[in-house]
């Protein structure tokens, strides 16, 4: 779905920490992550949602999928 609007890379070596940490290196503006909440099975109520982590701030947000690239488009 964000591949036909922009440019990504798929990430999942290692723990979320040094992820987080290999893409700020490397200049990336906002990481993705699809975890347990996302299938729901952990909270039923955030399924289909994600986290966006703006490398700049730090702050993380849940979105959901369906709005994910309006999000990213705008931020």
């Amino acid at each position: 779905m964000l591949a036909k609007v922009m440019r990504v890379e798929f990430d999942d070596n290692g723990n979320i920490g040094k992820r987080y940490r290999r893409q700020d290196e490397i200049g990336t503006p906002h990481c993705v992550t699809v975890d347990f909440e996302t299938l729901g099975q952990e909270k039923p109520e955030l399924k289909d949602t994600v986290t966006v982590r703006d490398r700049d701030t730090g702050v993380q947000e849940r979105v959901s999928i369906t709005e994910l690239v309006a999000y990213l488009m705008r931020a």
